[in-house]
């Protein structure tokens, strides 16, 4: 009977190990700051983005002229001249507004802009992640920046400086958090 169990204990020990998986993970914050163009596409959204608010800043400052000018004429103006300039200043305000929302809304130009700049950088990170995974026969590769909750990680398991290798790059240690 205890032949029987030890048998069966094995067995299904055996079942399991073979079921097993080999997991890995990735920082991949770490990956995207040893490439050189993450922080060149950085720098291009943000002048795209420092360009589209001044753009911004210039017409609400022309909407608070348009504003000064109204109250300083309030007083000279019939009623059909008065919401004539009313309508003129709500219009112009609509309009900053839906250019602002157009550069930075949830789908605005500067999403857009940055999603075309980091597709291939994040496109070669892919390709290097999913060679390491078929060379080492890993089944799965995390990312210890989702939000994925990592209790514990063995840092043996940490692939990202074979990442950055596969791209060409230098791992620099420094740059971890």
């Amino acid at each position: 009977m205890k032949k029987i169990i030890t048998t069966a204990l094995m067995l299904t020990m055996m079942v399991g190990i073979s079921f097993a998986q080999k997991i890995a993970y990735v920082d991949s914050e770490y990956i995207m700051k040893h490439i050189p163009e993450v922080a060149s596409a950085q720098k291009k959204v943000d002048a795209l983005s420092q360009q589209w608010q001044q753009e911004v800043d210039k017409q609400y400052e022309e909407i608070e002229r348009m504003y000064q000018a109204y109250q300083n004429d309030q007083q000279k103006l019939n009623a059909d001249m008065r919401r004539r300039r009313e309508d003129e200043i709500v219009n112009k305000e609509k309009a900053v507004k839906e250019l602002q929302r157009s550069k930075f809304g949830f789908d605005g130009e500067i999403v857009k802009q940055r999603e075309t700049l980091m597709k291939p950088i994040q496109d070669r990170v892919s390709k290097a992640i999913q060679d390491i995974a078929t060379a080492q026969q890993l089944d799965f590769i995390l990312d210890r920046r989702s939000e994925v909750s990592f209790l514990y990680a063995n840092p043996k398991m940490d692939k990202s400086n074979e990442v950055i290798v596969k791209l060409g790059l230098k791992p620099n240690p420094s740059l971890a958090n």
